[in-house]
């Protein structure tokens, strides 16, 4: 015990002496303060030019503010042509109506025209209409986010509805009332809300990803690191190997959690100081609206996954004949935590998450932490298989540890090329 609190010791203080560690996490802390403070300041920077700008016209004005008044106008162009005068007009009113964010305006030019104006800057886009059931729509640099068109669809449906009723002998009103019909709808989720929580699952699960995947590596490397220089012979002979592993891993684990909740810890303070800036973004509030129960889960997943992966690095990294090898080496595992990590982001945003592939993976150690968290966090799971996940995850971890700490004592002392896993698994037996 004494061997393993030393080992721990020097190892974490390692972490928190490296500048790298320091400066990332100072980084993060410093990114998510300018982000969470950025409407504070937007705010304080706009009403100070305001201030500047009202003196300005107070002075170029002789004090009258009603002259020369700052052109309220929305300088986003939409042009829109038609050949019948009385469809123009129709479609002008009820596009005024719609696009509010634009200033329509009719236009008597010609295609060719209509076209320079756009392409040259002039109109951000324009509608021509051949009737109200057919147009073309042009626009300069089409963006993915354009949703004119589908607003227009939508519009001239209910232009045409209109017309259909009037031609039809009902009175405008009747038929503007029966246009305006609004129907009420509630949804009510009797279990989670997939779209609510999606935000800070989406955080959490590539928080877990980055920091296992990271520390992991680092793990390897040390490992190699010393296999390298020949420091490891010396303390391989003073201390027990299960020790020496489990002192590595497991400094590594609160180095890592530590610089999660110095991140996460620092996001909900700059929120919480910002919080009247922030109450109007969904998304936003839905992040930091995380259960904590949830937390708990992902500390309990975070640690047993990280577990798994970091004696596979650390057995790995032992048997790295050179540095350079690390990176080819932990290639497999880093494969397998991709693939788990691939599965798991696209059982979310296909809103699958409780698919069969997802369920057999929140019981696989190698998928589980990641599967089985977004399973608690977008979906509705019996205790008993998170129990039960939690255990297999407890168990293999303890396994993979042991074996790690017998290939960890075995490949430190092999040099030359890389073992073969059948060597390996030979040497564990003879040691």
């Amino acid at each position: 015990m004494k061997q393993f609190s030393t080992i721990l010791k020097f190892e974490l203080w390692g972490y928190l002496k490296n500048k790298i560690f320091v400066g990332i996490t100072v980084f993060l802390a410093l990114l998510i303060a300018v982000i969470m403070f950025f409407p504070r300041i937007t705010e304080a920077i706009s009403s100070d030019n305001g201030a500047v700008s009202e003196e300005n016209v107070d002075t170029e004005n002789g004090g009258d503010t009603s002259v020369g008044a700052v052109d309220s106008e929305n300088d986003r162009i939409m042009l829109i042509s038609a050949e019948e005068n009385d469809v123009q007009h129709l479609i002008e009113s009820a596009f005024s109506e719609a696009f509010t964010d634009y200033d329509v305006q009719l236009s008597d030019k010609n295609i060719d025209d209509i076209k320079a104006s756009v392409t040259g800057g002039e109109a951000e886009c324009a509608f021509v209409f051949d009737s109200l059931t057919s147009y073309t729509y042009y626009v300069d640099n089409l963006s993915m986010y354009d949703s004119n068109t589908e607003i227009a669809d939508t519009l001239l449906e209910n232009v045409c509805r209109m017309n259909a009723m009037l031609e039809a002998g009902i009175e405008p009103d009747e038929a503007a009332s029966l246009m305006s019909i609004q129907i009420e709808n509630e949804t009510v989720s009797l279990g989670k809300d997939q779209m609510q929580n999606f935000f800070y699952t989406y955080i959490m699960i590539f928080a877990l990803y980055m920091v296992i995947l990271l520390y992991g590596q680092m793990v390897a490397t040390n490992v190699a690191t010393e296999k390298s220089s020949r420091a490891m012979e010396v303390l391989i002979t003073s201390a027990s190997p299960t020790s020496m592993m489990f002192g590595k891993v497991i400094a590594s684990c609160i180095a890592g959690l530590l610089q999660l909740i110095a991140v996460f810890g620092s996001a909900v303070l700059f929120y919480n100081l910002n919080l009247s800036y922030w109450s109007d973004n969904m998304i936003i509030a839905s992040i930091f609206d995380m259960p904590i129960s949830l937390l708990g889960y992902m500390l309990l997943f975070f640690i047993l996954g990280f577990f798994i992966y970091a004696f596979m690095f650390g057995a790995i990294g032992s048997t790295a004949s050179k540095l350079e090898d690390i990176n080819t080496s932990v290639m497999p595992v880093t494969l397998v935590f991709i693939a788990s990590f691939i599965i798991v982001m696209y059982s979310m945003s296909s809103g699958s998450v409780d698919s069969t592939l997802m369920t057999v993976c929140s019981f696989v150690p190698f998928t589980s932490p990641m599967a089985m968290f977004t399973r608690i966090a977008m979906s509705t799971v019996t205790l008993w298989q998170i129990i039960t996940s939690a255990v297999i995850l407890v168990a293999s971890a303890s396994l993979i540890g042991v074996i790690a700490a017998k290939i960890y004592r075995v490949g430190v002392l092999m040099y030359g090329t890389s073992p073969k896993p059948s060597a390996i698994i030979k040497a564990i037996k003879n040691a």
